[in-house]
């Protein structure tokens, strides 16, 4: 907790010289908040946030103008998408439930996925400040989708089960989720 804490400084100083601006829409203090944890080494989010160069600008032009971030990753994190099977999986599910007005859906996407591969709870390894802003996020972005989530499980595990389910695939053995011994880890408090 000790360490946690020591960044939280860090991170408020930089979200504040993001927040310099009203906010354009919700994913834009969404993205200032995981901007400032990223910039203060306090996420699992690569290079560009996960985003390829051209969409790490277009994003900060647009919402951040006039503030220097950098572009490489504070923490030094360097996630091995080898790894990640299923990441054309995962971002074809969120781009089918994605919202189709918004022009940031590509960007909002491209870092969840890259969370994703982080060890931790899906709003921490994020950057997101709490498992509240993460949900609202989802709601917003993903809403028939955030919908699905109605027991309210841990949304990295929840994400993960929706693609196991279009695949057809239902690894859990048990009749349903209340009477599994695993209910803790996919239902228990993530603060």
């Amino acid at each position: 907790m000790a360490v946690a804490l020591q960044f939280q400084p860090e991170r408020e100083r930089v979200y504040a010289r993001l927040a310099g601006q009203p906010f354009i829409t919700p994913n834009h203090e969404w993205l200032a908040c995981i901007m400032a944890s990223w910039c203060a080494g306090q996420s699992v989010l690569p290079d560009y946030l996960g985003l390829e160069a051209a969409q790490f600008k277009a994003l900060t032009e647009q919402y951040f103008p006039g503030c220097t971030v950098p572009e490489r990753a504070v923490s030094g994190y360097q996630l091995d998408f080898s790894r990640m099977l299923e990441k054309e999986d995962m971002v074809n599910l969120l781009n089918q439930f994605s919202r189709p007005e918004s022009f940031e859906s590509e960007w909002v996407i491209a870092i969840l996925v890259a969370a994703c591969l982080g060890n931790d709870h899906l709003w921490q390894d994020l950057g997101l400040w709490s498992r509240s802003q993460l949900s609202a996020l989802l709601h917003y972005n993903f809403p028939d989708l955030a919908a699905r989530n109605d027991k309210d499980m841990k949304w990295k595990k929840f994400l993960y089960k929706q693609l196991c389910e279009a695949e057809g695939l239902y690894l859990c053995r048990a009749p349903s989720c209340e009477v599994c011994i695993d209910y803790p880890r996919c239902y228990g408090s993530e603060e």
